[in-house]
């Protein structure tokens, strides 16, 4: 369990209250059939917008965190559980409210369709957080922080073209034509997201002919060449799969603040009108 599920015991207290509101909501259709207007609508309704406030806290907690430190206002990963586990009830609240039906009017919809992209976005995250932090650490020999990333590129094509300078023509011609543009910038190659370790290996055989080919005494300066070239592939590694990181965070809190901002609106209305 606990290598699919970081806290398991969060995970069947989330199961429990998933079935408890099932349970719940098998005996209210045997009194009357949910409906956003009568007293079980709203009060589905009302513990969704609860818990979905409550969701919220976790970025207001994040940039408060220094404080939070010094008050002792819960752990980070007590904060993320419940984050996700009760945002995913929060969903599921939100369909009892209407009834496990399709909402009617424009506000409505628009706030169904972003309280699931909110849902199904964050859980993707999940899964993201889960997979590419492995995937570097298992295939690579550099941990990276992104922001990093453009300066360290800039140090290494510093450093390979200082060694260029001093090599003879076969190694000069070689590195102009095949390794002096993936110095320029760091790349996003797709082919990370399939083999991490191929896209590396595979561009590591150049140096390998090339190496039987020029004297001995030049070998060390094509070795530390191709150290740096491994380096700079591994940075792009980095590049790549925390780019998909970035631009997950992208689609989902838009989204998660177009849903306050909705969800507000729906206060506003229902208690307005």
């Amino acid at each position: 369990m606990k290598r699919f599920v970081r806290s398991p015991r969060s995970f069947f207290i989330f199961l429990a209250a998933t079935f408890v509101l099932f349970i719940l909501y098998g005996l209210n259709l045997l009194l009357d059939v949910a409906r956003p207007g009568n007293i079980w609508g709203i009060f589905y309704g009302t513990l969704s917008t609860i818990l979905m406030a409550g969701v919220a806290m976790l970025g207001a907690r994040r940039r408060a965190m220094k404080m939070a430190a010094k008050r002792n206002i819960g752990k980070v990963k007590c904060w993320v559980q419940f984050h996700l586990y009760a945002g995913i009830i929060a969903l599921v609240l939100m369909f009892m409210h209407i009834g496990f039906s399709w909402p009617s009017g424009l506000l409505d919809t628009c706030l169904w369709v972003t309280s699931v992209w909110v849902t199904v976005s964050g859980l993707l995250g999940v899964l993201l957080q889960k997979i590419i932090p492995k995937m570097l650490a298992s295939a690579l020999t550099m941990e990276i922080v992104y922001e990093r990333i453009p300066d360290l590129v800039n140090q290494i094509r510093d450093r390979a073209e200082t060694i260029v300078i001093d090599c003879i023509d076969p190694i000069k011609d070689f590195y102009k034509r095949n390794i002096s543009s993936v110095f320029l910038s760091p790349k996003f190659r797709s082919i990370y997201f399939v083999d991490i370790t191929d896209g590396i290996q595979r561009r590591m055989r150049p140096f390998d002919y090339l190496r039987r080919v020029i004297p001995l005494i030049e070998q060390k300066k094509l070795d530390q060449l191709q150290a740096l070239y491994k380096a700079k592939l591994e940075l792009d590694a980095h590049y790549t799969l925390q780019s998909l990181l970035r631009g997950w965070l992208c689609t989902h809190l838009p989204a998660s603040l177009l849903l306050m901002v909705l969800i507000v609106l729906h206060l506003y209305t229902v208690w307005r009108y």
